[in-house]
């Protein structure tokens, strides 16, 4: 995620642009991700897009929630690989813990 942090992080300085403070991210990060979820349900749910809805890239809205938490993590000066591949080993430990369980 370094270059997808660095790309972002790229753009703001180009748009001589400031991070939005965190929680104003989250409300940001809550809208996008009911823009993908409203898309997924007219795609996969009960609730059909009326004829002058427009169609939207389901990439495109979850590339949107990508964005906002490359803001996010940029502005608490998180490194995403690291976060990621640490919650990645977990689940790959805990995995190992549960095969040997009985659930």
């Amino acid at each position: 995620m370094k270059k997808e942090q660095e790309s972002v992080d790229a753009w703001f300085k180009h748009a001589d642009a400031e991070y939005w403070k965190p929680l104003e991210m989250m409300a940001r990060l809550t809208e996008e991700t009911g823009e993908l979820a409203r898309e997924l349900n007219h795609r996969f749910g009960p609730k059909k897009k009326k004829a002058e809805e427009d169609v939207k890239e389901i990439g495109d809205e979850i590339a949107d929630v990508i964005v906002t938490l490359c803001c996010m993590a940029n502005s608490l000066n998180i490194d995403l690989d690291e976060s990621f591949n640490r919650v990645v080993d977990k689940l790959y430990a805990r995995d190992t813990t549960l095969r040997g369980s009985k659930i």
